[in-house]
């Protein structure tokens, strides 16, 4: 598995890259990735099928001049930003069958993250379907979300660590649908950061997904690729 550690200036570069690795592993041969990287600017990323109307102080955000982009994968409307590190998974369903199951897949890969938020002293829980939760008061600081193919899933998630938390109500509403054990929270009362050292927690992650230790530089194909987005 390659790692690639590599945040670019630009939000939508930053969002679209994830799809370039998934792109080139499904229809190119290139293999499994683990992808880490921080927006240094802010701005608001919708799931695929998330409406602005539904999820953003759309008056808010234009008068901040706050850039609004959409992913491919699923999962609900997220503010990025410093202090929000992102993973992003490439996974091969052949190589590992138990991907096959949408639900099954996020419990498997949620587990190899809250063990390796556990060697940094960190107890989190899984909270179906794709959240991770601090253990003591099950206030959420990790979403996650995936895009699936035939033969390749492309997981990703984020981590808030040092993030302005007071963002989250600024630009985003309340969800309409929450999960269960949100027990109708405002953002205030349900979303965390945690506090890690981000160079240990990611050499966790990558060594808990058997990826190469060293990153990997870009490479031609990879910028041919993202370039095509016209971004």
């Amino acid at each position: 598995m390659q790692l690639k550690v590599h945040s670019f200036s630009n939000l939508a570069q930053n969002v679209h890259f994830d799809d370039v690795l998934f792109q080139l592993a499904q229809k190119h041969g290139a293999g499994e990735y683990l992808r880490f990287w921080e927006s240094p600017v802010y701005g608001i990323v919708l799931g695929r099928i998330g409406k602005e109307e539904d999820d953003i102080h759309i008056d808010v955000a234009a008068k901040d001049n706050i850039p609004i982009i959409r992913r491919s994968s699923g999962g609900g409307t997220v503010v990025q930003g410093p202090g929000c590190l992102n993973y992003a998974l490439v996974l091969s369903k052949k190589k590992r069958p138990i991907l096959d199951d949408l639900r099954a897949s996020y419990q498997w890969i949620s587990e190899k993250i809250i063990a390796a938020l556990k060697e940094r002293d960190i107890d989190a829980v899984f909270c179906p379907i794709s959240d991770l939760a601090r253990a003591s008061d099950h206030k959420k600081f990790s979403g996650n979300a995936q895009r699936r193919a035939k033969d390749f899933v492309l997981h990703h998630g984020t981590i808030l660590y040092g993030f302005d938390l007071d963002l989250i109500p600024k630009y985003l509403k309340i969800p309409k649908d929450m999960p269960q054990y949100r027990n109708a929270r405002s953002h205030k009362d349900f979303v965390t950061n945690i506090y890690i050292n981000v160079p240990e927690f990611q050499l966790s992650l990558a060594a808990a997904f058997e990826a190469e230790i060293d990153p990997q530089p870009l490479t031609a194909q990879e910028i041919s690729f993202l370039e095509k987005y016209n971004i």
